[in-house]
């Protein structure tokens, strides 16, 4: 029964599991059943309160419910997947393998259907954030002296105070820093962060990386850390830190 929990590491908080789940049901069998487990607990019952509560308080794990009340799960899971490699575990009613590897396509790690044996989502709990665990140290992270930036921990500081950006504001940020040094295009940036049919809304994008450049004290006529190549994109500067 000991090695159930997660390992009891003073220096080493518990890990933080979002569930986002639209039955109350669900949601209070889970937060009990994790926190028995000694993980730190949130929950969400819409998929715009899950995208929230992660951008603002991450996680070290998503418990996802495909049949969400204001948009279908696959469609958060896309969106989650644009800023963030948090390890997800959808939930669902529906136990077609079509539906299965659809979700797994989309970036889903793991896959239970309803009703599921507790000891069972646990498992796969604990192998998910050991697995996760082992990743994030491959995770990129931005650190020139003033701007700090770790992927991992979903965390953006400047001259060592943390920065406060929108969902979007960091997924913006992140995926440039994913092609850093490399230009991405405006059809790209447009199609990842609001969808296929926003290819050419380019207000969208110059609205976001003008709020974007303002939190981080950025000069588009200079800039330090997102340059704008005209009429192309946008391009993350890499510089060397200073010795």
């Amino acid at each position: 029964m000991s090695d159930a929990r997660p390992p009891d590491n003073a220096s080493t908080p518990p890990p933080r599991v979002l569930v986002v789940d639209d039955e109350p049901q669900i949601r209070k069998f889970l937060d009990i059943s994790l926190r028995a487990q000694g993980y730190v607990v949130e929950t969400a019952e819409t998929g715009g309160g899950g995208l929230e509560a992660l951008a603002t308080h991450g996680a070290d794990l998503v418990i996802l419910d495909l049949g969400l009340p204001d948009r279908d799960g696959h469609e958060v899971l896309r969106e989650l997947r644009q800023w963030s490699s948090v390890p997800v575990i959808l939930l669902t009613v529906r136990a077609g393998e079509a539906e299965k590897v659809a979700a797994l396509d989309a970036g889903a790690n793991d896959y239970v259907t309803k009703p599921f044996g507790v000891q069972e989502l646990m498992a796969r709990v604990r192998a998910l954030l050991r697995s996760h665990t082992a990743s994030n140290e491959a995770a990129p992270v931005f650190d020139d002296g003033h701007l700090h930036i770790d992927l991992a921990r979903r965390e953006v500081r400047l001259d060592g105070e943390l920065v406060a950006l929108a969902r979007k504001e960091y997924a913006l940020l992140a995926l440039l820093l994913l092609h850093a040094g490399r230009v991405v295009t405006q059809p790209q940036l447009l199609r990842e962060l609001w969808g296929p049919t926003h290819q050419h809304d380019t207000h969208y994008l110059r609205i976001l990386v003008g709020k974007l450049r303002h939190k981080l004290g950025d000069d588009a006529a200079a800039p330090r850390w997102i340059a704008t190549e005209p009429g192309v994109g946008l391009r993350f500067i890499e510089r060397v830190p200073p010795p």
